[in-house]
């Protein structure tokens, strides 16, 4: 009897010693199976290999389904802490090694990555509705949600205990069995066709230029656009040529004489991913829709705007239209009026031409320079982007005491990518900032924050948040720096209005962690942080001539100033048709197959969109709403404008860096993260609810 056990002993040890010594050799191998050894532990990008994602998601998901298991099994009676919270703190392998490859896709994106993505997304999906549609799971969650009047619950874990059993109703956890095997095909069929139609369009960005062979078609461009088209021809094998990417499409509608060019140029930016080639969205769009609709119906709801709006502020998709409505004809009205005066200015200059989309900016840079002289180009040399990022960091200072320390020690995924730590006043560390401010070839287009992980704390310990700004800003060329425009100074500030939510959230749980809020509330804190973007008190501290280091001059700045309403009418009723096209696709009751194109007229033409705007979002590239996550809540934008322009009056009126307003904001609002409802959050800093009027004020509709 003592021999055989001897046996298993040594048998067992022998085992461990094996296994233990090939964790190790994978470990060494990929970096994902063990705790990153870097700086606050961000990820090693330096040693992260593509071959890296595919083991390290099998190992995660089996890692979370026996975490899974551990709650479904124990025999303790279903608890908050045994169950909620223990489901909460799972997956954390997975949500690394995700965040890295879907950023890492986003930023710098290859054929393998893209692959791996594909190859990923069901195994993720199917894994994340199993977990959803468990029925074991489930019984426990709802048993400690009927005892949840009992407990004595933090307003914290109240907000969670809530949040998961919604989240589980809603994801299908009631269903029959049938039901629910639908409804996890659908969320992989879904997965595919998302990134199906991210990669669509990030190719068709790659692929959309205008090549200029002959100098004279370059009248009326700014010298750095040129010299910037020129590099990118020389670096594409065209030496001698002009070649304009995606990147500079509204700079040459703005100031380029060549109106055939500018057609040229914009109908094939308008027509990106709807082309009849292998890139075209529309069958891609069509099924989402259809998909969407049908998760909806399953779920119990009427629509998937019904879905999705239940948990914002604005609660349904009738008070979103009402909302819309109230704003489009003011817009309306004052952009018919912009367009009669663009259309006598080219009539004086002795056209007999129509207005046209492509026309647009051209015609409105010339007003803008004969009204106000001012235009983009006289302004650039003033916001030098390295000037410009201190001085975002200066009023982030300024109202929280916060620094941001370059780290040159930390990894970086892109020799453009910059690394930041960020500390309170007194020192201590508040989490790690990355920012990726120029376009690439694997790059998405447009601007958004996202982190590689959120901030939370977890056995009496903080888990600092590592947060990443995207941007697609002009970039420097051999003989200038980085010179951007105001648009994109605002961007700028918008990016890290998002990334102070993240860095400065003091949460618990990571699933209320900075901006996890409502989608109709995240939007407010990066507009808020716009307002502070052309104060004149903020742009003595960063906007200096790159040349001669002179401050703007104070009659630029108040030209800046009389110019806030201009154009308004046409960029409100831009933005507000491309929200009633995301509502109109997303309020179809029920499952079908859409003709897009079709669908799309008939969303503007029931809104009275004018032909001298024209469509500025089509669905084929329309990535807020079927890349982004945002489908429902591209609203949002102008929603929470009406928030940032209410609360931002608090701050003129007091100062804009009155500290205990800034407290106020920080404690209030910033910190909390989605732990409380949002409206609730906004009261208790601006002592009421929003009010309209400064928006409207603000974008010059008060008067239409």
């Amino acid at each position: 009897m003592k021999r055989p056990l001897t046996i298993s002993i040594s048998l067992t040890l022998m085992l461990l010693s094996c296994t233990n010594h090939t964790d190790q050799t994978e470990a060494e191998s990929n970096p994902f199976f063990a705790e990153f050894d870097t700086p606050f532990n961000v990820p090693p990008f330096d040693k992260i290999r593509d071959e890296h994602f595919l083991p390290a998601f099998q190992r995660a998901i089996k890692e979370q389904e026996k975490e899974i298991e551990a709650i479904v099994d124990t025999l303790e009676a279903p608890t908050f802490e045994n169950t909620i919270e223990a489901l909460e703190h799972s997956g954390v392998s997975l949500e690394t090694v995700g965040s890295v490859l879907s950023n890492l896709n986003s930023t710098v994106a290859n054929a393998n990555r893209q692959a791996i993505a594909k190859q990923v997304a069901p195994l993720t999906s199917k894994h994340r509705s199993d977990i959803t549609l468990n029925e074991e799971l489930f019984e426990r969650i709802e048993k400690v949600y009927g005892q949840k009047d009992e407990l004595d619950l933090t307003l914290e874990q109240s907000a969670l205990l809530e949040k998961c059993y919604k989240d589980f109703v809603r994801g299908g956890a009631k269903l029959d069995a049938e039901k629910k095997a639908r409804m996890s095909d659908i969320n992989q069929e879904m997965s595919l066709l998302i990134l199906e139609f991210g990669d669509n369009v990030l190719k068709a960005n790659n692929r959309l230029e205008l090549v200029i062979e002959e100098q004279e078609d370059l009248a009326g461009l700014p010298l750095l656009v040129i010299d910037r088209a020129a590099e990118v021809a020389r670096e594409r094998g065209h030496e001698g040529e002009w070649i304009f990417t995606r990147n500079e499409v509204f700079r040459f509608l703005r100031y380029s004489d060549k109106r055939s060019l500018r057609e040229k140029f914009l109908k094939a930016y308008i027509n990106r991913s709807n082309n009849n080639d292998e890139l075209d969205n529309r069958t891609v769009v069509s099924r989402i829709v259809s998909l969407r609709a049908e998760r909806a119906n399953l779920s119990g709801y009427e629509t998937h705007s019904h879905f999705v709006l239940e948990n914002n502020m604005v609660k349904n998709p009738e008070t979103v239209y009402a909302f819309l409505d109230q704003l489009w004809q003011p817009a309306l009205n004052l952009a018919k009026k912009e367009a009669a005066e663009l259309q006598e200015m080219i009539e004086k200059e002795g056209e007999s031409f129509r207005l046209q989309p492509w026309d647009w900016m051209y015609y409105a840079e010339k007003q803008k320079k004969a009204k106000y002289g001012l235009d983009n180009e006289v302004l650039r040399p003033y916001f030098k982007l390295e000037n410009v990022v201190d001085g975002a960091f200066a009023v982030a200072n300024r109202l929280y005491g916060i620094h941001f320390v370059e780290r040159n020690d930390i990894p970086r995924y892109h020799e453009d990518v910059r690394v930041f730590e960020v500390t309170e006043a007194d020192g201590s560390p508040l989490g790690i900032f990355y920012t990726d401010y120029f376009p690439r070839a694997g790059k998405k287009s447009g601007g958004w924050m996202t982190s590689f992980r959120r901030q939370s704390r977890r056995d009496g310990k903080d888990v600092l948040p590592i947060v990443l700004n995207v941007l697609n800003l002009s970039q420097p060329t051999s003989d200038m720096p980085a010179l951007i425009s105001s648009g994109s100074v605002s961007s700028l500030f918008h990016e890290l209005g998002h990334a102070l939510h993240g860095l400065l959230s003091n949460c618990t749980y990571s699933s209320f962690s900075g901006t996890e809020v409502a989608g109709d509330f995240a939007e407010f804190l990066s507009q808020m942080m716009e307002n502070w973007a052309f104060e004149p008190e903020v742009l003595e501290i960063y906007a200096k001539h790159y040349e001669t280091g002179e401050v703007i001059p104070s009659e630029l700045i108040d030209r800046l100033e009389k110019a806030t309403h201009f154009n308004q009418g046409s960029a409100t009723v831009a933005y507000l048709s491309a929200a009633f096209l995301d509502l109109d696709l997303h309020t179809l009751t029920e499952p079908q197959e859409l003709d897009v194109e079709k669908f799309e007229t008939e969303s503007f033409n029931e809104i009275g969109l004018i032909p001298e705007i024209g469509v500025r979002y089509r669905s084929t590239h329309f990535e807020h709403i079927f890349n982004h996550g945002h489908s429902s809540e591209f609203y949002s934008y102008i929603w929470t404008e009406v928030l940032d322009a209410h609360a931002f009056e608090l701050f003129k009126e007091r100062g804009i860096f009155d500290p205990k307003t800034a407290q106020s904001f920080r404690k209030n609002i910033l910190e909390r993260g989605g732990t409380e409802d949002p409206m609730t959050l906004y009261k208790r800093f601006r002592g009421a609810e929003p009010s309209i009027e400064p928006l409207l004020q603000r974008r010059g509709l008060d008067s239409q």
